[in-house]
């Protein structure tokens, strides 16, 4: 590990290996690293296309990265220290564990896992390994969440929360990020074919085999996007409330879905869904009788959207009861930006993340309530 010096302190700079340079590589993951170079340099990067390394080698700042079809060459390099995976489903817990074996920190895209067995052996890993899996829900990091966290906190008792992530296709917002993204051509048909089929049977075995639910077309569609998109929202709310007793009652439609939990003493409706409308509504909003706190987050893709908290809440005064309503943004600084600090603190300071292997797993056993239920 290379040192540097910046404005608050020397810090040190981690050389990292990224693996899968598809969208969000390109559009956010690239970006943030090279913007951050006083922690880390992108040595190498690595892609089954020979048309992403090609062009994502000229996104690289600091040096050109060395390339590679292999993952495990990576991996394994001396001149990485720890590991972005970004890549497909399928490959994060073969590739994570692999990384664990070589005591690497490893990041991994979100869903870390699509079932119970490969998760577990992940966790199994970890508990023989000197590192640890980050697992990028990134928008747990956001300032603005923190903010509220401590807000909830200070709530005599929650009356409801809502969930909403009701947003518009990725695509719309992706082509105006400014960040010109690729799409490849070149990959062969027979490992595509053989990566589908694997994620497909990981997926089969969640649905089937763990949950005891069939595996229709509309259950593994939805169960993809609980994995995907889903996985921001239960996560966050599992940091904020913790798991909830049971699932009142779904509907399970496609484009939206709604879900209404039962927690102690108030319930929480989750409220989500992708249609055409370019829009991103999603937002996390605590009830209780004197004060309302309100998350928003807006597209992670079109840089320096900022996550703000809006307080609204009963004050008292002189001539009775009043209102007051506060936005607070503290940051422009994105949630990606804010999570990729927070993994070079625990690689370098051998820290176990929040967003952990453990914590994921209980992603898992939301959906399950989820998917039992309905």
């Amino acid at each position: 590990m290379a040192e540097a010096t910046n404005g608050n302190g020397p810090k040190k700079v981690l050389k990292v290996g990224i693996i899968g340079l598809g969208e969000v590589a390109q559009v956010s993951h690239i970006h943030v690293l090279n913007n951050l170079s006083s922690h880390y340099r992108i040595t190498y990067i690595c892609d089954a296309s020979q048309q992403a390394l090609e062009h994502c080698s000229k996104k690289v700042t600091g040096g050109a990265p060395k390339t590679t079809s292999s993952p495990e060459e990576l991996i394994t390099s001396p001149d990485t220290d720890v590991v972005v995976l970004s890549n497909v489903n399928a490959f994060h817990p073969s590739q994570a564990i692999l990384a664990l074996q070589h005591n690497k920190y490893v990041f991994v895209e979100k869903p870390l896992a699509l079932n119970y067995r490969d998760l577990d052996a992940i966790i199994a890993a970890e508990k023989t390994s000197e590192t640890r899996v980050f697992v990028g829900y990134q928008r747990r990091y956001a300032e603005a969440f923190l903010d509220a966290l401590e807000e909830v906190g200070s709530m005599d008792k929650i009356e409801y929360i809502r969930v909403r992530d009701i947003i518009g296709q990725n695509s719309s917002f992706v082509g105006q990020s400014g960040t010109f993204p690729k799409k490849y051509t070149d990959f062969q048909k027979d490992a595509t074919a053989e990566m589908h089929s694997t994620e497909e049977g990981m997926v089969k075995t969640a649905l089937i085999e763990e949950f005891g639910v069939k595996a229709t077309p509309n259950s593994m569609a939805l169960y993809r996007l609980f994995t995907g998109l889903g996985v921001h929202d239960f996560s966050a709310l599992r940091e904020l409330v913790g798991m909830p007793s049971r699932v009142i009652g779904a509907y399970l439609g496609l484009p939206i879905w709604n879900v209404l939990f039962e927690y102690q003493g108030f319930p929480v409706m989750y409220e989500s869904g992708i249609i055409d409308v370019p829009r991103f509504d999603a937002h996390i909003e605590i009830y209780s009788q004197r004060k309302i706190v309100r998350v928003d987050y807006d597209t992670p893709y079109v840089k320096g959207l900022p996550v703000t908290m809006t307080i609204r809440e009963k004050i008292d005064s002189a001539k009775g009861d009043g209102y007051q309503e506060r936005t607070i943004r503290k940051t422009y600084e994105d949630p990606f930006t804010l999570e990729f600090l927070d993994f070079h603190d625990c690689a370098t300071n051998k820290k176990s993340p929040k967003t952990s292997a453990v914590d994921a797993r209980e992603d898992l056993d939301l959906i399950k309530m989820i998917m039992q239920a309905a």
